[in-house]
């Protein structure tokens, strides 16, 4: 006796569950799940998008298309019309037609012609994690309601799926923090208090030597600067792998920041905050405070500055943050030049709260970093 289709489908659709639940890295869970709802309903095309905090699409997981076909496009989707109606609405639809629901407002230059349309959101404990989008259904003019019950079942099991991995990928951040805190301890309280009492030893020497030996005298200082030199670099790299964890208090949070700066670069800063951030915002404060750590940061590693600009100024329509050295600056239009993720971060944060990133250098002439949110 065979097995009825309906049979096969839900065990298809265990074991895309299951298959989705045993991965632990969340690009992969993402492709997996958008390619397993084209499969599972028959669809042409498929695409998972994840909403950013300003209701657009801040990241876009397609399949049914080549990387060429996508490139082609304008710009992959953003979360406008009927790809904006699911997340605002956040409840799943079917149309027949795109082009005749008054939702469409048309697709990017160069997008694939696309008719049948099936969107379900995936909703996780207190959020929203996604929505699937599913176009062109093989063999039939559109989506059936059974097609419609079957990526809802297998949305609620990529909730959980999705959840699992960005749990798993937490767990693996704090382990990394909690190592690199321990070297970091490690190399403050060990390699550095070696190599300054090395550079004692090497002082102590210098006064036993008699003043004919000017020579000697010399390698000796060329050798204690470079036990100095490299006593700043260790307290540089420090600074870099014990990141100061937001706590609040914006104030005191820059305070610290500045202080620990110039603990271990010898930079003076001048710091001015314009008014009261007490107000702010938890996710906006957290975004100036991780700013200003990297942008410190990345003074501390590459700058070579001698004085630093730290102001944080409030108006009645926006927040803003500048950040400026004096130190040997880049050329920001040399495409040979490697761009750290400390930059990157930077802006991604500043425009994941709707705001503004901006970056001025040029060689001799110092570095300037802006962040602008209107909160």
């Amino acid at each position: 006796m065979g097995t009825k289709p309906e049979d096969r489908t839900i065990e298809a659709l265990n074991q895309a569950a299951l298959t989705i639940a045993s991965e632990l890295d969340s690009e992969k869970v993402l492709k997996q799940i958008v390619d397993t709802a084209r499969d599972l309903v028959g669809a042409r095309y498929a695409a998972l998008g994840v909403p950013g905090r300003d209701g657009r699409l801040s990241r876009f997981i397609y399949s049914g298309m080549t990387k060429a076909e996508a490139d082609k496009m304008s710009h992959l989707p953003r979360g406008l019309g009927l790809l904006g109606a699911i997340i605002t609405e956040k409840k799943p639809f079917r149309v027949k037609d795109i082009k005749n629901d008054p939702r469409s407002v048309g697709f990017p230059q160069h997008h694939p012609q696309m008719k049948s349309f099936l969107g379900v959101p995936i909703i996780g404990v207190g959020e929203s994690l996604g929505n699937l989008y599913l176009t062109e259904k093989i063999g039939a003019d559109e989506f059936s309601e059974r097609d419609q019950h079957l990526v809802e079942l297998l949305a609620s099991h990529a909730a959980i799926a999705i959840q699992n991995a960005n749990l798993y990928e937490q767990v693996e951040r704090l382990a990394i923090l909690e190592e690199r805190t321990r070297i970091g301890m490690d190399l403050h309280d060990g390699v550095i208090q070696s190599i300054y009492a090395v550079g004692l030893t090497l002082e102590s020497v210098r006064f036993t030597l008699p003043p004919e030996s000017e020579e000697a005298m010399m390698l000796l200082d060329t050798a204690v600067a470079g036990l100095n030199d490299a006593i700043r670099d260790i307290r540089n790299f420090i600074l870099d792998l014990r990141p100061r964890r937001f706590r609040g208090d914006l104030n005191q949070g820059l305070g610290q920041l500045v202080r620990e700066f110039q603990a271990n670069t010898m930079i003076p800063v001048q710091l001015t905050i314009s008014a009261e951030v007490d107000d702010l915002s938890t996710s906006l404060a957290r975004a100036i405070f991780l700013t200003t750590q990297e942008g410190l940061a990345n003074i501390a590693r590459h700058a070579r500055a001698s004085q630093v600009m730290l102001q944080l100024m409030r108006s009645e329509t926006a927040v803003s943050l500048t950040i400026s050295d004096d130190g040997r600056g880049f050329d920001m239009y040399d495409e040979t030049r490697q761009v750290g993720h400390g930059l990157a971060n930077m802006q991604a944060r500043a425009e994941s709260l709707g705001g503004r990133f901006r970056l001025k250098s040029a060689p001799g002439q110092g570095t300037t970093i802006t962040l602008r949110i209107v909160p």
